[in-house]
């Protein structure tokens, strides 16, 4: 055959499989016996799920959708993807929830209701007690079962008769699960919850597939909720509100994602006999890496998802979450908040953005604020970039890299919680932030824990993680920042064109340093109508006479124990000529800190844009 002949047959199969996409349409008013056309569109999306092919798309109609969406296949290439979109300009919602009615009332502000245990099928949220590696109870029962009332969640009590008492500064619910029935015992102060939106969790996840391997799905639009989510440690398989389940190829974007009892998104790994069974140490991890490097864990099956322009808030857990499966990912332009806020549990797994195997994946353009923590990139953070992100009034650090090898990336972030940083890694380069609270720096870990081959999730071995081995370049710091940890640091250290104000401290290592202790910037972060700015004073001769370096690949070198360079996630060289904002950084002499040539006089700056 002819190379043209074939060619043109090739581009009649394209354009015949092309021709085939469709737009399947989901309606509250519709009906599953219905094709899924605009006029006969079906009642639930998991109807049009059930249908959907490689390149059509599935258009969801204003309404709330009480379903888990189980994707049964997925997509076959980035161009070949199945979507799932609220359609443009309508409110949709899906949610685990459903609504009770029946309510009765029990004692004063507390009524009650009693519910048959079929009405939970598989699942029964009230009688399943959240579980697994490193979760902590703080010493009482916790269920992923919830009541909402007008879309605002009650709390659990620990025992029924605090359920029973006047209402205290939070409401309360009680759910005691029997042979046949479950009865649940909430206070509705000063209402009828019969006459009010009573949801209560009946559903493990909102849109989730059940089976890994679901590839290129994009979900786009919706508002998400309201699901009885299980703790998701790094050695099981982790489920959340929206997940993509050991998948490849995800786009997961403009959506709103709330109230979990733990994870809101997860990007986690797949399930295996093995969950929750490590005992909690280093180890068992060590053995989940090797069972998944043979599921397979690899550059070419798992990850390369984006995660973008999404709001997270109101999880126990974790905005979201990934180990392993967020390989080689993208989490750019989503607002994070309100994470683990109600404190009733703990564990080793709350944070905005917890990601364990963080290889080649970049946070960028975050706004993370009011969460326990802010990004913790734990265990193999290897070509990670965490980039221009703002973080605030985050209750312990906003970052913390914990066993990491390096090299990864902190570049032009703006940090102004209490505390910004604590690191028990190495092969750091913190690049053009500014560094308004505290630094702590662990001395030594013995854990053995991996390094990989260049952007790969190949072994290529495990040390153990002395301090040092970290840069710091071009950063404005201001007190109580203090990098005098360092001083005794094992390894060693680079440290250049750095500012330290209002008390901020440097290392030894750094000699060159610009240090004003009584120049106090009066920085402030406060918000106007369609975001947040930040207004400080830097005052005359700030940042110092000395000429600054441009940072680059080879300025900062390799980081010892991969003995691998700072590079881009395709292996090209890296360079820091961009600010906070995109703006071009002066080639001969960049201005420390995120933003290029913010001037001597009061500043406001918008840094993030609702």
């Amino acid at each position: 055959m002819k190379r043209a002949t074939l060619s043109a047959l090739l581009m009649a199969l394209l354009l015949a499989l092309t021709a085939q996409a469709r737009e399947i349409h989901v309606s509250v008013q519709g009906d599953d016996a219905n094709d899924g056309s605009l006029a006969k569109p079906y009642k639930t999306i998991s109807a049009a799920a059930q249908v959907a092919q490689p390149g059509d798309t599935v258009t969801v109609h204003a309404g709330t959708y009480r379903e888990q969406v189980n994707p049964p296949r997925g997509g076959t290439s980035d161009t070949e993807r199945i979507v799932y979109q609220a359609a443009p300009g309508e409110d949709v919602q899906i949610k685990g929830s459903e609504v009770i009615k029946g309510w009765e009332k029990a004692e004063g502000d507390t009524w009650k209701v009693t519910i048959p245990n079929s009405f939970f099928g598989k699942l029964n949220p009230y009688s399943e007690l959240i579980h697994g590696d490193w979760f902590n109870p703080k010493g009482r029962e916790h269920h992923t079962g919830a009541v909402y009332l007008d879309g605002d969640w009650l709390t659990e009590a620990a025992k029924q008769e605090e359920v029973l008492k006047p209402v205290d500064k939070t409401p309360l619910w009680f759910g005691q699960a029997g042979p046949d029935s479950t009865t649940l015992w909430a206070q509705f102060k000063g209402v009828n919850p019969n006459e009010k939106l009573v949801e209560i969790n009946v559903r493990r996840a909102v849109f989730y597939p059940e089976k890994p391997g679901m590839n290129y799905i994009t979900v786009r639009g919706f508002k998400l909720g309201q699901a009885a989510t299980q703790w998701a440690p790094p050695t099981s398989e982790q489920t959340a509100i929206l997940g993509t389940h050991w998948s490849k190829g995800w786009i997961i974007e403009n959506n709103t994602v709330s109230y979990s009892i733990c994870s809101g998104i997860a990007l986690g790994k797949h399930g295996d006999e093995f969950d929750n069974t490590s005992a909690d140490t280093a180890e068992g991890y060590v053995k989940t890496i090797e069972r998944a490097i043979a599921h397979g864990w690899s550059k070419e099956n798992i990850g390369h998802h984006i995660v973008r322009n999404n709001t997270v808030h109101h999880c126990e857990q974790t905005g979201i979450v990934g180990s392993l499966g967020a390989v080689f990912s993208t989490i750019t332009d989503n607002t994070i908040h309100d994470i683990h806020v109600r404190q009733l549990f703990t564990g080793a797994e709350m944070a905005g953005i917890k990601l364990h195997g963080a290889i080649d994946v970049e946070i960028r353009n975050n706004h993370i604020y009011n969460t326990c923590l802010g990004i913790w990139l734990d265990w193999m953070a290897q070509g990670a970039r965490v980039s221009s992100n703002l973080f605030h009034d985050n209750m312990n650090q906003d970052l913390f890299v914990e066993v990491d090898h390096g090299p990864f990336v902190v570049d032009n972030n703006v940090f102004l919680s209490p505390t910004t940083l604590l690191s028990l890694s190495q092969g750091g380069a913190y690049v053009h932030n500014f560094i308004g609270g505290g630094i702590k720096i662990i001395p030594f870990d013995a854990r053995q824990t991996p390094f990989h081959k260049a952007h790969s999730t190949e072994l290529a071995g495990m040390h153990d993680n002395p301090c040092g081995d970290d840069r710091y370049c071009n950063n404005l710091f201001v007190g109580p920042a203090d990098l005098t940890a360092y001083d005794s640091a094992a390894l060693p250290v680079h440290m250049s064109g750095n500012v330290f104000l209002n008390g901020a401290k440097p290392s030894k290592h750094e000699t060159g340093a610009v240090v004003k202790p009584a120049l106090n910037p009066g920085l402030k972060l406060d918000s106007y109508k369609e975001g947040l700015y930040v207004q400080f004073a830097l005052g005359e001769g700030w940042s110092g006479d000395s000429k600054r370096k441009l940072v680059t690949t080879e300025l900062l070198g390799k980081a010892s124990i991969p003995n691998l360079p700072y590079e881009q996630r395709d292996g090209t060289p890296i360079k820091f000529d961009t600010d906070y904002f995109g703006k071009p950084r002066s080639a001969d002499n960049p201005t420390p800190g995120p933003f290029e040539n913010p001037g001597n006089e009061p500043a406001r700056l918008v840094v993030w844009k609702q």
